[in-house]
Order: C-alpha cells, then sequence, then structure tokens
C-alpha cells in the first residue's frame, strides 16, 4: 500500500541519490537481502517398541539427527510392540501433517495400509532397520541383513562338519528383518557344509522365549555344537540356558549378530566366538536424516546399507572403539 510516509521516504532518497552524483559519487548498492531461512521439518520417528541395547543405540542416532538445526523431532513408540498402537501412531501423524515419517514397522505387512495412507498425503515415509512390504516407501535404511547373516552362516559352517547339529534362534519371522537373517544364515551355512540339522527356536525378538527355547533343543540335541541367534538378546537367553545346563564358556559355540554391547561383553566373557555387527547407531541416525532429507525435497536412495562387519576376539576392541560401542560396555 502506498502512504504518505513512503512517499516521503521515497523522496528523501531520491533526494540523497542525486546530491551524491552531483558531487560526483555513485550511490552504493543495496546489501543483497539475506536468504530467507530454510522451513521447519517436523520428523515423527516411531519405534516398534523395542528397549533392548540394540535399539537403545539406534534411537540415540535417531535423536543426534533428529537434533539438527530446523528440525521438530518426534519420538514414539508402539507399547508393547503391538501393531495396533503403531497404525494409530501413523494415522496420527497423518492428521497432524508431519513432514516426513521415519518408522520400524512392528509388522512389515500389517503397517503397509497406514503407510501408503501417510504417501497419499505427501508424507515421505523411511523404513528404519526393518522393511515394509506392499508399500513403495521413500526409502529403506538398514543393514543389508542377508548378506551380514550370510557371512555369520559362513562362520558357522567353518565350525561345523557335514551333517552336524546346530541351533538357530530366530527373531521375528512377521518382519522383514527376522525373514532376512534367517534365509541368509542358511544360505551362508549351506553354501559350505551338506546334511546340517538345524534346530530351529522360533522367538519374537524375546531373550525369555530364547532361553527356554535353547534349554529344550539342547535336552532333545545334546550334541549341537553351534548356536547362531538372530540378534544378540538371543545370545544372552543362549548363554543363561547353557549355564542352567552346566555348560563353561566356549562348550557351545555362539555366534550373535548385532554387535551390543551385550554381545560383546559375552565374548569378552568367552561365551560368544562371532558377532555380525551392525552400525546400529548409524542406521537410526541415518534414517532420521533421511527422512530430514525427503522432508526439504531432496532426492534421496531407495535402499542404503549401513553396513556390517564380522567380530572375532581379535578384532573386537578395535571395533569397539570405531563403532562407539565400547562405551556401553561393562567388560573392559
Amino acid at each position: 500500500m502506498i502512504t504518505k510516509r513512503n512517499l516521503g521516504k521515497w523522496a528523501l532518497a531520491a533526494t540523497v541519490a542525486a546530491a551524491l552524483v552531483a558531487c560526483g559519487k555513485k550511490p552504493e548498492a543495496a546489501a543483497p537481502a539475506a536468504a530467507p531461512a530454510a522451513a521447519e521439518v517436523t520428523i515423527a520417528y516411531i519405534t516398534n517398541g523395542n528397549t533392548n541395547e540394540g535399539w537403545t543405540l539406534i534411537n540415540g542416532g535417531a535423536k543426534t539427527a533428529g537434533s539438527a538445526p530446523g528440525v521438530k523431532f518426534i519420538e514414539l513408540a508402539a507399547e508393547k510392540g503391538e501393531l495396533s498402537k503403531q497404525l494409530a501412531i501413523v494415522e496420527d501423524m497423518i492428521t497432524r501433517k508431519v513432514s516426513a515419517i521415519a518408522i520400524a514397522p512392528v509388522d512389515s505387512k500389517g503397517i503397509a495400509p497406514a503407510v501408503s495412507k501417510a504417501l497419499a498425503a505427501g508424507i515421505p515415509v523411511v523404513a528404519v532397520d526393518t522393511g515394509i512390504s506392499g508399500a513403495d516407501i521413500t526409502s529403506y535404511v538398514a543393514t543389508d541383513n542377508i548378506l551380514a547373516a550370510m557371512v555369520q552362516g559362513d562362520w558357522a559352517a567353518s565350525q561345523l562338519k557335514d551333517g552336524d547339529t546346530v541351533i538357530y534362534i530366530t527373531g521375528d519371522l512377521g518382519q522383514s528383518t527376522g525373514q532376512e537373517r534367517k534365509k541368509g544364515f542358511l544360505d551362508g551355512l549351506n553354501a559350505k557344509r551338506k546334511n546340517m540339522k538345524v534346530v530351529e527356536v522360533a522367538t519374537t525378538w524375546d531373550q525369555t522365549m530364547a532361553q527356554n527355547g535353547v534349554e529344550a533343543a539342547m535336552r532333545a540335541n545334546p550334541g549341537a555344537k553351534v548356536i547362531a541367534c538372530a540378534w544378540d538378546g538371543g545370545a544372552l537367553g543362549a548363554k543363561a540356558a547353557l549355564m542352567a545346563a552346566g555348560k563353561k564358556a566356549g562348550d557351545v559355540k555362539i555366534a550373535g549378530f548385532d554387535g551390543s554391547p551385550g554381545g560383546l561383553d559375552m565374548m569378552k566373557q568367552g561365551w560368544q566366538q562371532a558377532n555380525a555387527a551392525q552400525m546400529l547407531a548409524k542406521i537410526g541416525q541415518v534414517g532420521v536424516e533421511t527422512a530430514i532429507a525427503a522432508a526439504q525435497g531432496k532426492k534421496v536412495d531407495a535402499r542404503i546399507d549401513t553396513g556390517s562387519f564380522l567380530v572375532l576376539p581379535e578384532n573386537l576392541d578395535q571395533f569397539a572403539k570405531d563403532s562407539g560401542v565400547a562405551q556401553f560396555m561393562k567388560v573392559k
């Protein structure tokens, strides 16, 4: 709107400019306007409710990324790992029109309808650690579980002979993570060994289920030489089962998966001989960073592998230091 006040300002400016020209001076160009600050983005980070050591590190990485300037970070968890709770959370985030969602699904298929609804509303969705089936998500950030588990299976094969018995503790086979780790382990094992007897202990990432299952499996298969685990909580359950059976560290070899503080403490104590370690904090951090980038309209990769590493007693200390896990370990 043009006002008398504005006209007066413009007239004064013109008079000053004319005077400068008369004196042989050119008026200085106005300083360029500062670039507008980037709009704040709201990122909803929705976990599956797990609180084990691995997830503590993943969630810590997510929080680090969420503390970036210009980001409003909302962390929510599916209480007791219930799909219905996670579905309700996603619906609420759609209603609140968050900028992007980073989610660790409770159920890879069950969460798909809510995720598809979020995508249809223009909200990018990044799967963290666990994939989503049935929805065309923006990105999937996780360890290449099949590759890491194949290395675990290959190590187990090196400890066994054809026809030996191995106990395998699964994760939740309703999730892509559990499915992929089982497949990778069996592929790695069977590539080197024939006629193996694989005794499966089914769990839903529950340590007590792992302990009870291993106790029963060992009673039925006392000659088992290796116990491989889909996650380090399973390894801790296996250790408890072996101790209850009067076994000593190393009597039955244990291969973990995660590279968690508790799992690596087991290795320090001689209870675990190998670990397919993930870069746990990196999974959460890159997952949320990817969600932020997508919320800002940047192009992100559809699949991001955060890497893995086979930890053995001889490289344990270096891995623990490099990955940041050492600060959480109890056995130094």
